[in-house]
């Protein structure tokens, strides 16, 4: 059984992702190491022996000198007890040797100075004394250890000081005067793994693009350029994050859909807004400079108008407009015209001062109502075809077009004067900034996301009737046989 080629690539992208994610890890040890040291050395003694050397951390004398101090003391202690020689040496030496580390801060130079007020804290409060000094002096003596317990006291300064004592360590300092870091000798094979990989993949890419130059090559697959970059690696999370999401070991597509969205919102609301303040400004400005007077006197210095398919669209619209009215419209509406004009007579036949007399006369009122709804069906059909009539004979459509652009002439003629002419420009400015006001300044982020999701679900609707066709509403009878 063969191994298709696209499987193996499959396996290879997730066994480079793997590695990746396992130099990340190092990556992110390495980072917290120094901070983090005393819980590594708390839990994992082991770890932090064979680390150290790899941060140049090395034991502090003094503090290491002393705690050495402390062991000495207890084997004395169980040797010769409490009140021997020995003992009595050892604690004035201990009492030296707090002070010093008193007045010295050994902790100071890993920026651990904090642990050595921690350290004088809890010896204050446990001889009850103000002094620092003076709390070491009286611990470390015969006289204390003897009245509160050896055993008590050894236990406590065990549990509550020798572990902050042991947690100073000294860093040795490079010739470039920074702290001696040996962690590029860890992550140099994964330097040098991923650097490989690059240039074989730019090659490839290079292949398949001939007119791409190396440079191009490597920024096609520029986030790989954080896996052999000496610093900031941390950055190393980018390229991982995308080959995981790649390889399909993590799915990243909940997340990078809501980011996606929240940067699209942001950034239409605002374009948004500029676009349309901006037409609405160059409308103002134009009905500002007189440009709305020119297109009334219909003046050929305006810039021409541009046509693309030679059709106009405003006749053109108020044609489907007049066939849709002429031929769907009134004749669904022709039961409530006549209804109104059996009414219209009814009254009008009822003011007449003859229908009074003639309502003496039996037989008379079924009459009316009779001449009521033929006089409206025939009103009504007569009017209906008088329209189509109208719509369809040349003649009448010349003379329509003729009324209509006699309309035009006059009421272009009467919006010419000047008084008219002035506060319909002042009425269009202030309309279009109340339409600034109210609408595009007040658009929230809420109403651009639910503007986004409504254009996701038209992109996903499929189109019903192909560009530029005509619905049956739209036909008339003769059209549609």
């Amino acid at each position: 059984m063969t191994i298709s080629t696209s499987t193996r690539n499959l396996w290879f992208e997730r066994l480079m992702a793997l590695l990746a994610s396992a130099n990340l890890l190092l990556v992110l040890f390495d980072l917290s190491y120094v901070p983090w040291r005393n819980l590594y050395l708390q839990k994992l003694p082991q770890v932090t022996h064979i680390y150290d050397r790899v941060k140049g951390i090395e034991p502090h004398r003094e503090t290491s000198h002393y705690l050495k101090t402390v062991n000495l003391l207890i084997e004395q202690v169980s040797q010769t007890g409490l009140q021997s020689s020995q003992v009595d040496k050892t604690l004035a030496e201990l009492r030296n040797l707090s002070n010093e580390m008193v007045d010295s801060n050994p902790f100071a130079g890993v920026g651990k100075s904090g642990t050595l007020e921690k350290i004088k804290n809890r010896m204050r409060e446990r001889v009850n004394v103000n002094s620092s000094k003076q709390a070491f002096s009286f611990f470390w003596s015969q006289a204390y250890l003897t009245k509160r317990g050896w055993t008590q006291e050894i236990n406590f300064f065990n549990k509550a000081i020798k572990p902050l004592v042991a947690t100073n360590y000294y860093r040795r300092i490079g010739e470039d005067s920074e702290f001696i870091d040996n962690f590029w000798l860890i992550d140099l094979p994964f330097v040098l793994i991923f650097a490989v990989e690059l240039i074989a993949r730019s090659y490839y890419i290079k292949l398949n693009h001939p007119g791409f130059r190396w440079f191009n090559a490597i920024l096609w697959r520029w986030y790989d350029l954080f896996l052999i970059l000496p610093f900031l690696r941390w950055l190393r999370v980018i390229p991982i994050i995308i080959r995981l999401d790649k390889v399909k070991l993590l799915n990243l597509q909940p997340l990078r859909q809501q980011i996606h969205q929240g940067i699209i919102a942001n950034f239409a609301e605002e374009i948004t807004e500029i676009v349309i303040v901006r037409v609405i400004n160059q409308i103002q400005g134009s009905i500002q400079r007189g440009e709305f007077k020119r297109w009334l006197q219909q003046n050929e210095t305006l810039r021409p108008y541009i046509d693309i398919n030679n059709v106009n669209e405003i006749e053109a619209i108020g044609g489907i407009f007049v066939q849709t009215i002429i031929y769907q419209v009134l004749p669904k509406v022709q039961p409530e015209a006549i209804a109104i004009l059996r009414h219209t007579i009814d009254s009008a036949l009822k003011q007449a001062p003859i229908y009074k007399n003639l309502q003496k006369f039996p037989g008379v009122g079924q009459i009316q109502l009779q001449l009521s709804e033929q006089l409206a069906i025939q009103i009504a059909n007569n009017l209906y075809s008088a329209i189509v009539s109208a719509a369809e004979d040349p003649v009448g459509a010349k003379l329509s077009s003729q009324l209509v652009q006699r309309f035009t002439e006059a009421f272009g003629a009467e919006l010419q004067n000047k008084h008219v002419l002035s506060e319909l420009q002042n009425l269009a400015i202030d309309f279009l900034e109340e339409i600034k006001l109210n609408y595009v300044q007040q658009m929230s982020e809420e109403e651009m996301m639910r503007i986004l999701q409504q254009t996701r679900q038209l992109r996903t609707k499929p189109s019903v009737q192909p560009v530029g066709t005509r619905s049956p509403a739209m036909l008339s009878p003769k059209e549609k046989q």
